[in-house]
């Protein structure tokens, strides 16, 4: 089967340079990111790269981040259907997330957080994309608890400390080189959620 997400046989060019920059931006960041390394890493011929995204690199950057938010947040989804509860629900999540960061030699992080520190600040396009995102995420969270027990209340405010503890046990774990922070986490939510 062709790789879609470089260009192959069965994707488009557009496919090809939301692909690559959703990689590029989970790697190394918005700053980090430039137009010409999106367009090798894609296969793609530069000039369409203006013809899918006329507003360059930012708007690039929003589908990026749109499409590898909705995957993220399918994944959240999948776990959350496959799983008995809450506690588990996050279990399965964060030793998921602990995986693909320790396989990656603690290069990928998530591209949503990423972006969003260094760029959410000037792009107001970045900004409101990462809050949807987000947003998403938390909807499923909150759901999941809803029907585990939880009060409305408590469960959005149980979901969001989850995704925030998450993601700044994601970003500690990088920054260390170490799961110690995800383990952690894990271990604190699991028991809260019991």
């Amino acid at each position: 089967m062709a790789d879609t997400r470089r260009g192959g046989a069965k994707g488009s060019s557009r496919d090809a340079f939301i692909g690559t920059a959703g990689e590029l931006l989970r790697r190394q960041g918005y700053d980090a990111t430039g137009i010409n390394q999106i367009v090798a890493g894609s296969g793609a011929p530069k000039g369409s790269m203006y013809f899918h995204f006329p507003g360059g690199k930012e708007q690039l950057a929003v589908a990026a981040m749109e499409r590898e938010g909705g995957r993220l947040r399918a994944a959240i989804a999948a776990i959350a259907a496959a799983s008995e509860s809450p506690a588990e629900t996050l279990g399965v999540l964060i030793d998921a997330m602990a995986g693909g960061l320790e396989r990656s030699n603690f290069q990928d992080g998530c591209p949503i957080a990423t972006v969003t520190l260094e760029a959410a600040g000037r792009s107001e396009a970045v900004r409101s994309s990462a809050a949807a995102v987000f947003d998403s995420w938390l909807e499923v969270l909150e759901e999941h608890m809803l029907a585990g027990g939880l009060a409305a209340e408590l469960a959005r405010r149980r979901a969001l400390l989850a995704l925030a503890a998450l993601e700044g046990a994601l970003i500690l774990a990088r920054a260390r080189r170490d799961l110690g922070p995800l383990i952690a986490v894990r271990e604190e939510l699991v028991e809260l959620l019991a």
